[in-house]
């Protein structure tokens, strides 16, 4: 792959078209669902059971490697997600929404999670090393602006369809076209902004020959039981947050919530959570590409989860002034910008070799893994401890993964910038 291919035109909207779907489907569902009547145990439940294309996603991640390019796999699932969306946008109004809806969802799921390996691939084989820890922060930085995007002016535009119709499923209904068709565009410009040649298998280089030799190698790798561990529970805390944050934002203050509605919540992280992630996410990136990983990893892993001690205050004072919940927003997305640049750069690390778009595939599908199974019963112990003990947990659950980045072995100058004369 060209390395002069003009990367700050592709790398930023490629991300977004990569994060966006993700946040639809996992995370904007779920206020969708709570708006439209459905229950915080079914929603982390059902939600949670989403992540199972990611989960999975190396399982076929090989195919995806061996067969095309990155280019038209990224460029034709993102056609099918946007189709995908248009028709769920069409199947809300209906009597049986809610199982019809998680169908086309689970759905565009696996055209999204092949969306991800195939930009993931696409990524690492365009860029230079040196290259891609500078455009780490760029990159994660605008998937996660896709996720407020979504969790941000997609939210607002449902909650002012909410008020002006008097009908939330109307509201959603347009709401979920109107994403199926920003999903379109975003298709078109990655079609004229990324690059159309990839470089052929080097000569003598290793052909993996079958699926076995590709994940055999993986688990191969040094304190590969370390590794996984990490992976697993390094998002412990972060996978229950995500899931009943948002019920946590909506729901009355009689049952532990902060009452908001859906245009604060879309205001909230559409405005000031993102220009805080958009921050950190661009300090995180620039952090290690000056002094290399070992440096930043555990001040960045603090960075990302400290913020949580803002939403236990919250649930426990339930203070009356929203700008509360600005402070405590604008601090969670900093530290999540900042913080997680760290992970993605390890999981990097974790996928040098041969193989590499695999390798990342299959350590981004426990990554999946470590969010979909405490998702799944977030609801159900958010019911039992209630909104007050539940975010007392959740910054519980993150001490695992601290303790365990303690141990992890990599090159002190990993991502570190190499200085030329």
């Amino acid at each position: 792959m060209k390395t002069d291919n003009q990367p700050w035109f592709w790398i930023p909207l490629l991300n977004f078209a990569s994060g966006f779907p993700y946040v639809i489907i996992i995370s904007v569902s779920v206020l969708m669902y709570k708006n439209l009547g459905i229950s915080n145990e079914d929603i982390g439940l059902y939600t949670s059971l989403l992540y199972l294309p990611w989960v999975i996603k190396p399982l076929w991640s090989p195919f995806i490697d061996l067969h095309g390019t990155k280019r038209k796999w990224f460029l034709s699932m993102q056609l099918f997600i946007s189709i995908a969306f248009l028709i769920v946008g069409f199947i809300i109004p209906t009597s049986h929404f809610f199982i019809l809806s998680l169908a086309i969802f689970w759905v565009a799921a696996f055209a999204s999670a092949s969306n991800d390996v195939a930009s993931d691939g696409f990524y690492m084989l365009a860029l230079r090393k040196e290259q891609q820890s500078f455009f780490l922060g760029i990159r994660s930085t605008f998937y996660r602006a896709s996720m407020l995007a979504g969790n941000g002016l997609i939210i607002l535009l449902a909650g002012y369809l909410e008020h002006k119709y008097g009908d939330n499923q109307k509201a959603w209904s347009y709401t979920m076209v109107f994403v199926g068709l920003v999903m379109s565009i975003l298709t078109v410009y990655n079609y004229f902004a990324t690059p159309k040649t990839e470089l052929p298998i080097a000569e003598g280089a290793k052909e993996e020959k079958n699926f076995a030799t590709v994940f055999a190698s993986f688990f191969k790798k040094k304190q590969i039981g370390l590794i996984l561990a990490f992976i697993l529970l390094f998002r412990l805390g972060e996978s229950q947050l995500l899931k009943m944050l948002t019920p946590f934002l909506v729901d009355e203050t009689g049952v532990g919530g902060m009452g908001l509605e859906t245009e604060d919540v879309g205001i909230i992280y559409g405005t000031f959570g993102l220009i805080a992630l958009t921050v950190g996410g661009i300090l995180g990136g620039i952090a290690i590409s000056a002094h290399g990983l070992k440096k930043w990893m555990l001040p960045m892993i603090l960075t990302m989860h400290l913020p949580i001690i803002g939403f236990v205050l919250l649930s426990h004072f339930h203070p009356s002034s929203i700008y509360y919940i600005y402070a405590v927003v604008i601090l969670e997305q900093f530290g999540y910008g900042f913080g997680f640049a760290a992970f993605m750069m390890y999981l990097i690390y974790v996928a040098e070799g041969e193989s590499k778009t695999s390798h990342y595939a299959i350590a981004t599908g426990f990554m999946a893994l470590g969010m979909m199974l405490p998702g799944m019963l977030s609801g159900y112990i958010q019911q039992y401890l209630g909104y007050g003990n539940f975010f007392i947990w959740v910054f519980i659950a993150t001490i695992p993964g601290i303790i365990l980045s303690r141990f992890l072995i990599f090159p002190k100058d990993y991502g570190k910038k190499e200085e030329t004369n």
